[in-house]
């Protein structure tokens, strides 16, 4: 840093101080690494003719791939809407007063995370063996109907089933943060305008706990998604990773079946993680987080600010508001 004094009278301001940024030559060596490194993994993928990207690219949109594709997003979404189903009611189980509800919902957290996925769905694919007939009575009376078992649930309802109530113990504990996370001055101020518990969670509650829930729950899809490759324990064989595996086997070609799979996976994950960007902007807004819209760029003070000023409810210059 040095300074200048304006002798000749070019620079209007006396002394000035011409800063001079601070050299960082480590992050210049750190990018060229970085980059080197990068170069020679992209050379190993593609000059390695073990790969095989003639078979990667004539599978990667055959019809058989393409269907795995679908039933994996469809064992994805559907087990995660009957899951966040299931764990909301799981979580007011364990905030509730009743203590049943909060055993009840503590064991089943309990039962479900303290045993692997993969184990659960074989004994999901085992449970026409286990029950091969399921009835709804009086316990140790009168049955009202019965059916059998392997005519209900067939092979994909069971993995659904095994994947949705697996991953509701693990939703359950992140809703309960997320409520946990919302000051309880809100809700007794809700009570003291006489809101009923039913709107004030819906209006008051779950609105703000969203900002901690979305997070770890757009992680958990993600996760789920997966997660449909340990479905062949039912067995489920119509998959996305059963699919590719099949196809691979039969042309003894299973490493570039394998890149197919990775590559589907790559792609439907980079589309979930740009819904959940969006996902956690939109309910983060207004409590300081950062935030770009309209071309301007707000930080870290100036999102709460922001979000008053859009109301409309104060002044923008403070000064007429004061009474001479």
């Amino acid at each position: 840093m040095t300074t200048q004094t304006s002798a000749s009278g070019s620079d209007p301001v006396p002394n000035r101080i011409h800063a001079r940024p601070v050299p960082r030559p480590g992050r210049l060596v750190a990018a060229v690494v970085v980059l080197i490194l990068a170069a020679m993994v992209a050379n190993a993928l593609i000059t390695n003719e073990n790969f095989r990207w003639d078979v990667v690219w004539l599978y990667l949109r055959d019809i058989v791939v393409i269907r795995g594709v679908m039933w994996t997003l469809v064992l994805t979404f559907a087990s995660m809407a009957i899951a966040v189903v299931l764990a909301v009611v799981l979580a007011m189980m364990r905030r509730s007063d009743n203590p049943v509800m909060r055993w009840v919902s503590w064991v089943y957290i309990w039962f479900f995370r303290g045993t692997p996925i993969y184990t659960q769905l074989i004994f999901w694919g085992l449970i026409a063996v286990l029950y091969p007939r399921l009835s709804l009575g009086i316990p140790f009376g009168p049955e009202f109907f019965s059916f059998r078992t392997d005519d209900v649930i067939t092979a994909f309802w069971a993995a659904l089933l095994g994947l949705a109530l697996n991953e509701a113990a693990y939703l359950a504990e992140i809703v309960r943060a997320g409520l946990t996370s919302v000051d309880p001055g809100q809700t007794e101020a809700a009570k003291a305008l006489g809101m009923k518990d039913g709107k004030i969670m819906r209006r008051v509650v779950l609105p703000q706990a969203m900002r901690v829930i979305v997070p770890p729950t757009g992680n958990e899809t993600i996760s789920m998604l997966k997660t449909t490759s340990l479905v062949v324990a039912v067995p489920f064989t119509l998959e996305l990773t059963y699919a590719t595996s099949a196809i691979g086997n039969r042309n003894f070609l299973p490493i570039p079946l394998l890149v197919i799979a990775a590559l589907w996976y790559l792609l439907i994950t980079s589309i979930l993680m740009v819904g959940q960007h969006y996902l956690e902007q939109y309910y983060g807004r207004g409590f300081g987080t950062t935030t770009r819209r309209r071309g301007r760029s707000k930080g870290p003070a100036g999102g709460r600010q922001a979000a008053i000023a859009a109301a409309g409810t104060v002044q923008e210059d403070v000064n007429k508001d004061v009474t001479p």
